[in-house]
């Protein structure tokens, strides 16, 4: 059982029989009164995101929540086909269940799927991913890193902001939680 205080970002807890994933949060106590905590909670078996606010003594309990390694294999824009590492078998998720996480995805990336009642209900994607860079202006010789940026479009179809020095065909590190870019491979 989470208490108030313990409702944090990434934490999976069972609210009114569902499986939710808290992806904001913010405690305050105020005095004598219990605390409260204001949240945003997104369904891991649908997708949809509620915000909730907690009083008092309210306790969640904590969902079972697990993860196995899969490999990203393809998608059709409406669902997305992954392996079991372990079993080899395949799964399918419609694109609600991946959400915003399809702009990382590259077939063959390695990954982890939560897993709820035996079943897959979404993916926890690696902190950075690396991408190919397939549009984006000509760097110019004489550009540096501290020169300023200029938009790009990698493999995935994600667009981020890179140094000027950045070329068609280079590697990139992305941050997949700010989606910004890290590095050059």
């Amino acid at each position: 059982m989470y208490t108030l205080a313990e409702l944090k970002p990434g934490r999976a807890v069972v609210f009114e029989g569902q499986p939710y994933l808290i992806t904001w949060s913010q405690f305050s106590k105020q005095g004598r009164q219990g605390g409260v905590a204001a949240t945003k909670m997104k369904n891991l078996k649908t997708g949809s995101v509620i915000q909730q606010t907690f009083q008092g003594s309210d306790k969640l309990e904590e969902a079972d929540v697990g993860y196995r390694k899969v490999q990203y294999l393809y998608g059709d824009g409406n669902s997305f086909t992954f392996m079991d590492l372990n079993s080899y078998d395949q799964f399918a998720l419609t694109s609600e269940m991946v959400g915003d996480a399809a702009e990382y995805l590259m077939e063959g990336l390695e990954l982890d799927a939560m897993i709820f009642e035996e079943n897959p209900i979404g993916i926890q994607l690696p902190a950075t991913v690396e991408l190919k860079v397939v549009e984006t202006i000509p760097g110019v010789k004489g550009d540096t890193a501290s020169g300023g940026n200029k938009p790009a479009t990698l493999s995935s179809g994600l667009k981020v902001n890179v140094p000027l020095f950045i070329n068609e065909g280079d590697i990139v590190k992305v941050n997949t939680v700010s989606g910004e870019y890290m590095g050059r491979m």
